[in-house]
């Protein structure tokens, strides 16, 4: 059964921790060279895979015991504070376009870009940790997707006003304020339960 406030909870997070991210403003790199439904279209599809495979690891901690399960979110969500609060300066990578503009070596830099860089990426542990917490796999799943897709969305279309108006350091603490929260609740849960 689908849970819009899971998945509303679920995009909110993922959404605040990915806007920092590297990758968006990779993609903000090949949407000013390349055609922007091309690039959405690659980058889209490795998100895709990476919450499919965050969800089924999710969906494995949730035949733990429930205590157990909320101890290990808890620390999750504090570990992923802590990354978000302590993560200095942005590295810069270096981007190497492809030749022309077919879709597919536009489509596949993107996909094989975030492909590579989101892998074991903060958004794709808290995208576990939320499945695992929740135990609604679907709806974490859609609200993760949607995150990430909206994150590429702007990184490709409007990054650079968005970088302009919010400061990223703001958006990180905002992301960080939220995990410590999440990881505050599920310890207490699993303390009290």
């Amino acid at each position: 059964m689908i849970s819009l406030t899971i998945m509303a909870i679920t995009f909110g997070t993922v959404f605040l921790a990915e806007l920092p991210d590297k990758t968006a403003l990779a993609g903000l790199m090949l949407g000013t060279r390349y055609k922007a439904s091309y690039v959405f279209a690659g980058v889209a599809a490795a998100f895709l895979v990476h919450v499919c495979i965050a969800i089924a690891a999710g969906s494995v901690l949730t035949l733990l015991p429930q205590w157990i399960v909320n101890t290990v979110v808890g620390v999750l969500f504090l570990v992923g504070a802590l990354v978000l609060l302590l993560k200095k300066g942005d590295d810069d990578e270096e981007i190497k376009p492809p030749e022309n503009q077919s879709f597919w070596k536009v489509s596949g830099a993107g996909f094989m870009l975030i492909l590579v860089a989101e892998f074991g990426d903060i958004t794709q542990i808290m995208t576990a940790t939320l499945a695992a917490r929740y135990d609604n796999p679907v709806s974490v799943g859609i609200g993760a997707v949607l995150a990430l897709w909206a994150v590429a969305g702007l990184g490709i279309v409007g990054g650079q006003a968005l970088m302009k108006r919010v400061p990223l350091r703001l958006i990180t603490k905002v992301a960080a304020c939220l995990m410590l929260a999440l990881a505050g609740f599920s310890l207490y849960e699993a303390i009290a339960g």
